[in-house]
């Protein structure tokens, strides 16, 4: 094996490893080098079967641990097969750092143009030239992931990878980050005094809230006001334990926490996406209300907002607190107290099975939420389905509710969003829901979730279909033929891997998975739940009723 800091790769290696104690990837003839020196350097290296698991894997890994997510892959198909992972942590906003191989200075005849590809995608690309650069090139990566929330590309060109260099004085500090930007005095003058005069005042965070830290800080300014909190559906539970938090603004809302949101005549969103599915498609709020957008980042800024404030999160927080009175509570908490109660309600009325004799979702998702125990880390899957766990499973924070996938509406990464998630916390059981469709898409990461998780269940959601398709389309008078997946035994497959499974065609098959709990919830155990394909999402209804 090749000492450590004998090559630029080692050297590279070096600097990454101390800043992170994890990393995931697909080995190659681009990255060969790296790999070995992450491994001498202590690093854990979790070797997925596929590059796109890969890229997966170190996003869930930040979001359930908060440290830096590493994912490397070769040149060429290794870097093709990882960009739409890469795409979705782009656009979710995800400190990344992608190590992966890159063409010579005289191209062959099979390399890509991958700086060009990398930068429309959104994540920038930092090139190591040479030995003499590349510690500062490392560090510059590093800091920029960090510092931007965003992946970045480090690429070691093939011709230099193997290099000699010397690590006798590898300096592997960072410098300090570039401060937050905190808002103007007039702004936050002018939403407290918005706040104060608000009848209905309402705050909805975002992840910026909870990776600022904030959520608490927020939670005070609703009570000095007198507003209701909500988040986003990829920032639930942000803010602890307020009784006056109503849940989840968008399609995954029940309907109580949907008109509430609705009769807001000022919302202040914090860190905060405002996207299409968060707005309800420009329909969740009236249009007479009035709507502060606080973030980072320009580009999230939706066409609704009156106002939007560059700032970070816990900054404006501070600000705000200084320049609220005390005495400006509004009465709206006393007027829909019992509201509220009911907004946090989980039941559904729905039967057990369809007319076509297969499983209602809901009562399935509402069952295994009670099953499966608190401390848990959530992790869904894209697809149609993704509509009952979001709507009946609850969770700690937002490190324990993953959507990867969301951002960029993929499916296909839940699989080995799971791995880092259980790799991240291996002291909390992983639950991954999937379809079908996207367990397909990912299969070949199954026995990396079954070889690194301590503690772990799939939910598989299995109606036979591409759900999304089949709502979408078939109304629409479009052969639903190419949508429709079979019948697959994902118990038999799980078994084969190694791990315990269980077909559930009754609510009364989920006894399994108490039974498993009983036993001490170890090992995997995958539940293929029959599901029927007659029964349509409400996030989805709402999709279907926009003009085509």
């Amino acid at each position: 094996m090749t000492e450590p800091g004998s090559t630029v790769s080692d050297v590279v290696a070096r600097v990454v490893a101390a800043h992170a104690a994890t990393a995931f990837g697909v080995m190659g003839n681009g990255n060969a080098f790296f790999v070995n020196g992450l491994l001498g350097n202590g690093t854990r290296y979790v070797q997925t079967r596929h590059e796109a698991g890969a890229v997966a894997a170190a996003d869930a890994y930040y979001r359930a641990s908060g440290g830096l997510a590493v994912a490397t892959t070769t040149y060429g198909p290794g870097f093709t097969n990882a960009l739409t992972p890469l795409t979705e942590a782009a656009q979710a906003r995800i400190p990344l750092l992608y190590v992966a191989g890159a063409a010579p200075d005289a191209p062959r005849p099979w390399d890509v143009h991958q700086f060009a590809v990398s930068a429309g995608l959104g994540v920038p690309v930092i090139v190591v030239e040479n030995a003499e650069d590349a510690v500062r090139r490392t560090v510059q990566a590093i800091r920029r992931a960090l510092d931007e929330r965003r992946p970045v590309y480090l690429a070691l060109p093939s011709d230099i990878s193997e290099s000699p260099a010397s690590a006798a004085s590898v300096e592997t500090e960072l410098p300090p980050p570039t401060g937050l930007p905190g808002p103007d005095t007039a702004d936050v003058e002018t939403v407290a005094a918005l706040l104060r005069a608000a009848e209905r005042p309402l705050i909805l965070g975002g992840r910026g809230v909870w990776l600022s830290g904030s959520g608490s800080r927020y939670a005070e300014i609703a009570d000095r006001v007198g507003a209701l909190l909500a988040t986003t559906a990829g920032a639930r539970a942000t803010f602890g334990e307020s009784p006056w938090d109503i849940g989840i603004s968008g399609g995954f809302a029940p309907e109580e926490t949907a008109a509430l949101i609705g009769e807001a005549d000022v919302v202040l969103a914090v860190g905060a996406g405002l996207n299409p599915f968060t707005m309800r498609f420009g329909h969740a709020l009236e249009p007479e209300a009035t709507l502060v957008h606080v973030d980072l980042d320009d580009s999230s800024r939706a066409p609704r907002v009156n106002r939007f404030v560059r700032a970070d999160a816990a900054v404006f927080a501070d600000a705000l607190l200084g320049s609220l009175g005390t005495d400006a509570r509004s009465g709206w908490r006393a007027n829909v107290a019992e509201r509220v109660q009911r907004a946090h309600l989980r039941d559904t009325d729905a039967s057990e099975l369809t007319d076509d004799g297969r499983l209602d979702p809901r009562p399935v998702a509402r069952d295994l939420d009670l099953l499966l125990p608190a401390g848990r880390t959530i992790v869904l899957d894209g697809g149609h389905f993704v509509g009952w766990p979001a709507e009946y499973w609850r969770a700690d924070d937002p490190s324990g509710f993953l959507m990867v996938g969301s951002a960029y509406q993929t499916i296909g990464l839940g699989l080995p969003a799971a791995v880092g998630a259980a790799v991240a916390r291996p002291d909390r059981l992983t639950v991954l829901a999937t379809g079908d469709g996207g367990l397909q898409m990912a299969i070949a990461d199954l026995p990396v979730f079954i070889e690194q998780c301590t503690s772990g269940v799939i939910v598989v959601f299995n109606d036979g279909a591409y759900g999304a398709e089949l709502h979408q389309y078939g109304p629409r008078g479009l052969d639903i033929r190419p949508a429709q997946l079979g019948d697959v035994s994902f118990a038999a497959v799980a078994v084969a891997y190694g791990a315990r499974a269980a077909t559930i065609r009754s609510l009364q098959d989920l006894e399994v998975l108490r039974t498993w709990v009983g036993e001490g919830a170890q090992g995997v155990l995958l539940l293929d739940c029959r599901v029927s394909p007659s029964v349509v999402a409400p996030f989805f209804e709402e999709i279907r009723s926009l003009p085509h």
